[in-house]
């Protein structure tokens, strides 16, 4: 029995023939010799459905979008080990501080964290479809010459771009942790934190939870740890990306970054790129919940929401799939091939029950809407 979702139609879905079609327009404008796809994940966990989803959907959609324009395609993964891994609040001053993963755990323990949850799967789907990838971790990104060199640039342009990355108050945040060792903590919103720009270089005045007021000195080839707040951080990773003129790079993220790009996008033009030069952008299917919030492990853990009804524990933690891997891996891409083979089936969201149905169904092929 063929198993296929019902997909309703849409603007965008009605003006494509085939999902990959959305990139169409920055491939044939800006004639690329290889494309690649970019997709992250913060590391702070097990990888749960959605992000199996998002990574899955990348390699399948390079591999339609090679064999569609005849072009080398290649993945690469971020893994972002900035997220906070302990949030306190000061009872002296009242202000909040955050630790990342990378400053708790450590450089050597989160690699081999990345090795163990996620590799495995990157590794699956990079040989079914023969598709080359890359990990790199935020941590080594931000240390980057380069990376720095943009950042640099970027902030002299804030006034710019300021209100795109901070609608609510102008400020985007700039963490830079506390060096002493065994140490790394900094105030989640920057309220402290002065920054004072150098010809090639930049001054740097903050306070941390336990060493009080501390300076330190950003440059191009090191001193400090960049820690940006989610949307300041894209922007620079984006602008740091359109140096390349011979590679085409496509964002690809969930659905709920759908409304965030939006802003991105009016900073990266702020910064001074042209619209044309705006990086392309796929958006996968998002996971929801029967009330049609996206599906949130954290809120489930927390206790403050209840696994949705037809979702189970797999979908929460990758590896309570009552299967081996490449079943597992077999499984994401016969979902995907029916996701991208109808504009209609790929620019929507599912409930969990329904990509558990995809998933767990036998003989999943794509049926083309009416």
């Amino acid at each position: 029995m063929t198993v296929h979702p019902v997909s309703p139609n849409t603007v965008l879905a009605n003006a494509l023939s085939h999902a990959e079609d959305v990139l169409a327009p920055r491939i044939y404008s800006h004639t690329p010799e290889r494309i690649v796809f970019v997709v992250g994940t913060q590391i702070n966990g097990v990888p749960h459905l959605g992000t199996s989803l998002v990574q899955s959907l990348t390699f399948a959609a390079a591999a339609r979008v090679r064999e569609r324009f005849d072009l080398p395609v290649e993945v690469s993964f971020g893994a972002l080990d900035n997220a906070p891994h302990e949030v306190v609040t000061d009872p002296a001053s009242g202000h909040r501080y955050q630790r990342a993963y990378a400053h708790a755990l450590g450089e050597d323990t989160l690699a081999e964290q990345v090795d163990t949850l996620y590799r495995p799967l990157f590794d699956e789907l990079s040989a079914r479809l023969a598709i080359p990838y890359t990990i790199e971790m935020y941590s080594r990104q931000q240390d980057g010459e380069h990376f720095r060199r943009t950042w640099l640039r970027a902030h002299r342009r804030i006034d710019a771009a300021r209100w795109w990355l901070d609608p609510s108050k102008g400020t985007p945040h700039v963490r830079i942790p506390c060096p002493q060792p065994e140490c790394g903590w900094a105030e989640k919103y920057a309220e402290r934190t002065r920054i004072l720009l150098d010809a090639d270089h930049a001054e740097v005045h903050a306070v941390c939870l336990h060493h009080g007021e501390y300076e330190l000195v950003v440059k191009p080839t090191g001193g400090g740890y960049l820690d940006l707040a989610t949307l300041y951080r894209n922007l620079v990773k984006e602008l740091a990306l359109t140096a390349a003129r011979d590679r085409l790079y496509v964002m690809v993220k969930g659905g709920d970054w759908v409304f965030g790009s939006q802003l991105v996008d009016g900073a990266l033009c702020a910064a001074g790129l042209t619209d044309a030069q705006l990086p392309a952008r796929l958006f996968c299917p998002q996971v929801v919940t029967d009330t049609g919030a996206k599906l949130s492990k954290s809120l489930i853990r927390e206790g403050r929401a209840a696994l949705p009804d037809g979702a189970a524990p797999w979908m929460l933690d990758t590896r309570m799939w009552p299967g081996s891997l490449p079943e597992y891996a077999e499984r994401l891409l016969d979902m995907a091939e029916v996701l991208l083979a109808d504009p209609r089936h790929f620019f929507r969201s599912y409930s969990a029950g329904e990509l558990g149905r995809l998933m767990t169904s036998p003989a999943t092929r794509s049926v083309p809407a009416p």
